[in-house]
């Protein structure tokens, strides 16, 4: 038999997992379950009343409910606690040793060795930082000292030291 209690619990309980999901988005299994629930709640809503006006009401309310508890999530992911959470604060400059794949210039005019035969493309070490490199159109033979001489977005250009 269905009572108020149930109805009331099944709406607790939905809109608990649902506000779980809102503040720890993941796999869904909260919200999914709070959706279950809630809906479970308007149908017994419906069957205790037989008043198809009062559950559109119910149906309403959790609407609006729901809408709230999103524009407060959101709020707080944009400006409060949650942001601190969902949003990556570290960045990786220069200044601190990151250097990005756009970046290869900190390279240029650098000597290494080359890891394999370079005819024209192959990967030379430099100070151990192995690079995918090209020549100018000559083969290197493997285990040669290689300068780099233009660096281009992500094409470094090398040549054999004699």
């Amino acid at each position: 038999m269905i009572t108020t209690p149930v109805v009331v619990i099944c709406f607790v309980l939905g809109f608990l997992f649902v506000i779980i999901e809102m503040f720890h988005p993941g796999f869904g299994a909260p919200g999914i379950i709070g959706g279950i629930l809630l809906v479970l709640g308007v149908i017994f809503v419906g069957i205790l009343t037989s008043s198809l006006f009062i559950v559109l009401i119910f149906i309403v309310a959790i609407i609006a409910v729901l809408g709230i508890m999103l524009t407060i999530v959101l709020q707080s992911a944009a400006k409060g606690r949650l942001s601190k959470i969902l949003i990556l604060k570290d960045t990786q400059k220069k200044e601190a040793g990151y250097i990005g794949t756009d970046d290869l210039k900190y390279f240029m005019d650098k000597e290494g060795v080359s890891l394999t035969i370079l005819r024209p493309t192959g990967i030379a070490d430099f100070n151990g930082i192995k690079l995918d490199v090209i020549t100018e159109g000559e083969f290197i033979q493997k285990d040669k000292k290689v300068k780099i001489i233009q660096v281009q977005g992500n094409r470094i250009v090398v040549k054999e030291i004699i």
